[in-house]
């Protein structure tokens, strides 16, 4: 309109501006009300003519001031868009079909997606044309338009989804609505990336648009933004991740955290992208404690599923101890087993190897002692009983066992193989054997070496032969060509003993020089502690599946799994799908992880050729505005203003001010008005006691409530009142206790003896406390109550790092106090069974530790006692985790603030944790006394 960026959605409303001339003329003629004027007798002759007239007609001013009014209302009922989206082409009563990508690389601007798509949506909605709204992250189904209210309502519960996008399935679904309705406008809001393949969208959507779409609209960035991980892979001692684009974005450097599974980050390297690169590697080199403890790989700042990788056992860096069976001046240093065995066990795990010239056993010791997790024994024979029986129990305790034969395992073996051997050896090629070299057959598919593909070239001319069974065929991972194992396997225990009937150097076979030596050693060692199907075969029938346990987001954050996602089969190592999203499945031990992107996936930008006739425009568009409401909120303020006006002309005003004026309005009006002053006033002293909320005196001996130390500072005072409030409704509702209000107290002035469990936040820019404070809280404990630091600092400390400020402010406090000795919560203490059974006290963070009084050392078969000859309860108890910020709620009993920590459960056992405090303060050593009912009762009945 005007050359502006304005557009109405009923123009026809406007036609009523033309009946403003006739306004105008009506407002003119019509004078406004006559003012009125007092007849004093005294005054008569001096106001027969007065000094001020009322105008006959209405003055100018306010006949401007109403037409503005009315063009306003006229305005807005017309429906004006500022900065309107451009109109979709084609006949206006066709549906509109909008195209939104919102796979997991469409996150990273996801606001500005949403924008655009609603702008759409309202832009059809001015036309009066249908919308079938198509996301094209979800399961392909057939599209359907509606009017634009309820697609509006579908795109608002439209999020972005962990995994990418399969725009290829929705190509039939496109086709068929363009064929039912031809002539429709479609508007394609891309981002850009063409997923880990290169995919055929483009051409198929411009084959269905040429055939029955009026006009096509491609709305996409200038480049792909988005920043994805694609990884781990392990080399050596080092671990890295690959961060992708499709194209260059202009995003050439940021940084890569590691964290583990309670979301403390370990480490973090920064990437940068040279000369236009599509991909940048970030590796760490950690010890293997620490590399084993990551959980999670995400990009700084990129809120996407696609922007982590999740971590599990396979992943994991195993330290493996090697012993060979011969003798030191046999082995030939670039020939022996242990040469061809470290150098493949190398890129993948911590390889150990005994020191100095020991015998077999010594050596096996050696690497026990060493807590390996994989024991590799080459062409050992027969064990001693000692060394057999401590390598029976490190299998069964869950470490892997694996073994290769040898003329020594040949000539003797232990019970210590998964299947029964035969005396002697099979040759193969000899001169005395009609046999020829056997290769490797096939591997099936329920073994653990599925997929991998045996060269032609590798040859075995001799062989550990096993004795044949009935399980024999479900213990073989590997076999020959004729059917004869060449890799056994079977579980013992938690653990895994694994057999190579061959050698491991070339002595029997050329297997240790191809790099299937090195996968089949890779998908071996990974095994170790995941306690996977380890007895496969043809008769064993399917891997197990695995159902999901937490699952990712669009955003790349932990929530509870979605009711569509299935469970995972144990081998499963393909990227995330819908069915399949990204996160980790299985137990906590032994789980595994599926992630949006494969280690060897790349990003690939979209290829917009095939889109000839197609209109592309930028998500870059300026922010549409509906101004109706801004026009009907002036017009309602000029009507206001002639209202007060019109009141001035008629002298309205001026009768009311002098009414204000009188005393005995004044009089009546001041009881009204002195309540809002006193209040609006500040009043130090009753401000503190409303805030603080401190009813010390016969009400808290009349009823059981919490207290918390009054800080000073308002935020945090306000977090323990909602904390303790939050934990007072979860004793009302789950226990027999009714507490009343929680309390703030001052421990210098304040009656600390009516409250059982006081919370103290700590915050080190305040003031310590007093000495009359200190020699208060000292007699509190002395007489039985409990106090609980809380120095909410479990994000910021570190195990054997330098003090916090918080803990050097509590150390500072507590150094004149007479503070028992403390020690972590032990896991027989009353405190984690005095109501729930718990195992741990998380607050908003999960990973500090909570320390309470120290029990003394029980003798050989006893149990603890409580250290003091009281009620048993600890008069002190500190964490880090912030516990009121957990247990924080709001009015409407709203949690306030998030927690940190990878458990979905965290304030749920946050709370339980709480009541557990608070029971355990008030019921002292009668829960420890009901462990003991039992053999108490047996004793009576003897």
């Amino acid at each position: 309109m005007l050359g502006l960026p304005l557009s109405f959605a009923a123009p026809l409303a406007l036609g009523a501006l033309l009946a403003l001339p006739a306004l105008w003329y009506l407002l003119r003629v019509t004078p406004p009300r006559p003012r009125r004027i007092d007849f004093p007798p005294l005054r008569i002759l001096a106001d027969l003519l007065p000094e001020r007239e009322t105008p006959a007609r209405t003055p100018p001013w306010l006949l401007i001031l109403r037409l503005l009014a009315a063009a306003c209302l006229i305005l807005a009922v017309a429906g004006p868009v500022w900065n309107p989206a451009a109109p979709a082409l084609g006949d206006g009563r066709t549906p509109l079909l909008l195209i939104l990508d919102n796979g997991a690389t469409a996150a990273q601007d996801w606001r500005d997606r949403v924008r655009i798509a609603t702008d759409e949506i309202e832009a059809a909605a001015r036309a009066g044309r249908p919308v079938a709204l198509l996301p094209t992250a979800t399961a392909p189904a057939g599209l359907d338009a509606t009017g634009p209210g309820p697609a509006l309502e579908r795109l608002r519960a439209v999020r972005p989804q962990p995994h990418l996008a399969e725009r290829e399935a929705h190509l039939p679904a496109i086709a068929a609505f363009l064929e039912r309705a031809p002539g429709s406008a479609v508007v394609w809001i891309s981002d850009g990336v063409g997923g880990a393949e290169a995919g055929r969208f483009p051409a198929g959507l411009a084959e269905a648009a040429a055939k029955g779409a009026a006009a096509l609209t491609v709305l996409k960035g200038d480049r792909a933004a988005a920043l994805a991980l694609a990884g781990p892979e392990g080399s050596g001692g080092r671990i890295g991740v690959r961060v992708v684009r499709a194209e260059a974005n202009g995003r050439e450097a940021g940084a890569v955290r590691a964290v583990d599974a309670k979301g403390l980050a370990l480490a973090e390297g920064p990437f940068a992208f040279t000369g236009g690169a599509t991909e940048a590697e970030v590796g760490f080199d950690l010890p293997v404690e620490i590399r084993n403890a990551i959980a999670r790989f995400e990009i700084v700042g990129e809120r996407s599923a696609a922007a982590v990788t999740l971590a599990d056992e396979r992943g994991r860096r195993r330290r493996v101890g090697l012993v060979f069976g011969g003798t030191a001046d046999q082995a030939q240093p670039l020939l022996s087993p242990t040469y061809y065995l470290s150098r493949a066990l190398s890129p993948f795990a911590d390889v150990q190897e005994p020191r100095g010239g020991k015998g077999v056993a010594e050596s096996v010791g050696q690497m026990l002692d060493a807590q390996v997790s994989v024991l590799v024994l080459a062409d050992v024979g027969a064990l001693d009983p000692a060394t057999l029986e401590r390598v029976g129990r490190f299998v069964e305790k869950g470490g892997l066992l694996l073994r290769f034969a040898g003329p020594r395992l040949a000539a003797g073996s232990d019970d210590l193989v998964p299947v029964r051997l035969r005396r002697g050896g099979r040759v193969l090629g000899g001169a005395l054997s009609w046999d020829s070299p056997k290769t490797l057959a096939p591997f099936a598919p329920e073994s653990p070496f599925s997929g991998l593909k045996p060269p032609a070239d590798i040859g075995v001319r001799r062989q550990i032969l096993a004795e044949p069974d009935g399980d024999l065929a479900r213990k073989t991972w590997a076999a020959l060509e004729d059917g004869t194992p060449i890799v056994t396997a079977a579980k013992r225990g938690e653990g895994l003993l694994v057999l190579v009937h061959v050698t491991a150097d070339t002595t029997w076979s050329n297997l240790p020089l191809s790099g299937l030596f090195l996968d089949m050693l890779r998908r071996t060692v990974a095994l170790a502690g995941t306690n996977p199907p380890l007895e496969g075969g043809p008769q064993a029938g399917p891997p197990p599946v695995l159902a999901p346990r937490l699952v990712l987001d669009g955003f790349g954050a932990f929530v509870a799994p979605p009711a569509t996602a299935r469970a995972v089969p144990a081998t499963y190592t393909e990227r995330a799908t819908a069915e399949h999203p990204p996160g980790f499945y299985g137990p906590p031990d032994g789980g595994l992880a599926v992630n949006a992107l494969r280690p060897d996936d790349r990003l690939r930008p979209l290829d917009y050729a095939p889109l000839v006739s197609a209109r592309f425009g930028g998500l870059e568009q300026a922010r549409m505005r509906d101004l109706r409401g801004p026009l009907f909120l002036l017009a309602l303020g000029l009507l206001a203003l002639d209202t007060l006006a019109t009141l001035w002309l008629g002298g309205f005003l001026g009768l009311m001010a002098a009414r204000w004026r009188r005393p005995a309005t004044a009089a009546l009006l001041l009881p009204l008005v002195l309540p809002m002053v006193l209040a609006g006033a500040p009043d130090p002293v009753r401000a503190a006691e409303a805030v603080a909320n401190r009813p010390n005196g016969i009400e808290s001996a009349l009823v059981t409530r919490m207290a918390y130390v009054i800080t000073g500072d308002a935020a945090v005072d306000e977090t323990s009142r909602a904390g303790l409030a939050g934990l007072t409704q979860m004793l009302s509702s789950r226990t027999a206790l009714e507490p009343g209000d929680p309390a703030g107290v001052d421990p210098a002035k304040d009656e600390l003896a009516f409250y059982p469990l006081i919370y103290w936040p700590i915050v080190p820019g305040r003031p310590q406390p007093g000495e009359a404070a200190i020699r208060r809280i000292d007699a509190f404990m002395k007489n039985g109550g409990t106090v609980v630091f809380d120095t909410r600092d479990a994000m910021t400390a570190r195990s054997g790092g330098p003090p916090t400020p918080e803990g050097l402010y509590l150390q500072r406090m507590l150094a004149t106090l007479e503070v028992p000795e403390l020690e972590p919560v032990p896991r027989d203490h009353v405190l984690t069974k005095a109501f729930y059974l718990v195992d741990s006290f998380p607050g908003r963070y999960a990973n500090g530790q909570t320390w309470v009084e120290a029990l003394p050392p029980a003798g050989d078969g006893a149990e603890r006692r409580p250290a003091r000859a009281g009620d048993g309860v600890s008069p002190i108890v500190i964490t880090g985790n912030d516990l009121a910020s957990a247990w924080a709620v709001g009015r409407r009993g709203e949690a306030l603030y998030p927690v940190v920590g990878g458990d979905p459960r965290q304030r749920e056992m946050a709370f339980r944790g709480g009541v557990n405090l608070v029971m355990y303060a008030l019921t002292g050593n009668y829960k420890a006394d009901q462990v003991h009912v039992p053999a108490l009762l047996e004793r009576l009945g003897q």
